[in-house]
């Protein structure tokens, strides 16, 4: 097997093995999510006049909604058009209730959820813990429970949760807690997603046990961007982390190494195999972040790539591991509910040589 430069092979392999639930309050999540994320991608660009194709706006929402929903990635369980960072005004309201930027967001989020709804889709949106959003719009601290019922007003499905500016350790669990708890209160089903244990790793050893009786999905490690050392750094750590997350990981609730970065820039072929075939193995939250407009073809097609998705989705929820690593040859397998492993087999030499599998 010839390997060039910076390139990993992956490999999917399903291999018949004779091998031999614990759901949130809420009973959402019970398989990793799937959807699109607008971070990683277009980050917080609010100047709709110098880039009208790529600003934080309801239009960029909405013709993302209409690609998945004409263009195969419905079909395939990519569900949730999500919203990060930078959709807001600079202030609350009258009634102190948060408001998206009017100029960006002239219709509001009950219009764009409708129109998401319309094409069979979620709408996801962002907010923070602390007193203000990582890119400093106004957060929820002081307003858990009046954030969470406009967000039920408005229809929303899925609550990425942020913890920039969140004060103490204690406020930081506190503002969690009382957001689960505020989200399930509205009555409205609201996927619930934190990033609880990336704030507090710093600190102290998270409580997994705790974070996943209050949210759907975790994240551990910091933003993801468009680059493979990016990407290695997440699955190094994930493994040298995984008896501490595995055993976390499962129906309702879920370990997030971030956002697929398919389609962009930053990653050959054989990279962006590599991350589709490990996320799949890591029973991660499928949220693409990219141009859905302009995507090309071969990253579409992986994917949309069902065999791959039958093993992030499989329902028996256990988190996959890595097993070993030879002469740079590293082992990943996850045991699938039909008593058979899916294995990933990575090759991280990294440099012009012969390697033999």
């Amino acid at each position: 097997l010839p390997i060039l430069g910076e390139v990993w092979g992956a490999m999917l392999l399903l291999c018949l093995c004779f091998a031999g639930g614990r759901a949130l309050d809420n009973g959402l999540a019970l398989t990793p999510i799937m959807g699109w994320l607008h971070w990683e991608r277009f980050m917080c660009e609010t100047d709709c006049h110098a880039n009208p194709h790529s600003c934080i706006s309801e239009q960029l929402y909405m013709q993302m909604a209409d690609v998945m929903a004409m263009e195969g990635w419905k079909e395939a369980g990519y569900e949730y058009v999500c919203i990060d960072d930078c959709w807001l005004a600079d202030t609350r309201d009258n009634h102190s209730r948060l408001q998206p930027h009017p100029k960006r967001f002239p219709s509001g989020i009950r219009k764009l959820a409708d129109y998401v709804h319309s094409k069979g889709l979620k709408l996801g949106i962002y907010q923070d813990v602390g007193n203000a959003t990582c890119a400093g719009y106004p957060g929820s601290f002081g307003h858990y429970e009046l954030d969470a019922q406009t967000f039920a007003d408005w229809g929303v499905d899925l609550l990425k949760f942020d913890g920039c500016h969140f004060g103490t350790l204690e406020l930081l669990a506190e503002g969690y807690r009382n957001m689960s708890l505020a989200l399930n209160k509205t009555g409205r089903s609201i996927v619930f997603s934190c990033e609880w244990p990336l704030y507090e790793m710093a600190f102290q050893k998270p409580n997994y046990t705790e974070i996943r009786k209050y949210c759907n999905h975790w994240r551990n490690c910091g933003d993801v961007t468009d680059s493979w050392s990016c990407i290695k750094d997440i699955v190094d750590w994930s493994a040298a982390h995984q008896d501490m997350i595995v055993p976390a990981a499962g129906p309702g609730g879920w370990n997030d190494p971030d956002m697929l970065v398919i389609g962009n820039f930053g990653l050959s072929w054989d990279q962006q195999v590599t991350q589709m075939a490990l996320w799949a193995i890591m029973a991660a939250p499928l949220l693409m972040s990219n141009d859905l407009r302009t995507i090309n073809p071969q990253s579409k097609k992986l994917l949309q790539d069902r065999d791959v998705i039958a093993i992030n989705q499989d329902p028996l929820g256990i988190q996959g591991r890595q097993v070993f690593e030879i002469y740079k040859f590293v082992l990943w397998e996850r045991p699938l509910s039909n008593g058979s492993f899916a294995v990933a087999v990575v090759n991280r030499l990294e440099i012009g040589q012969i390697g033999r599998a």
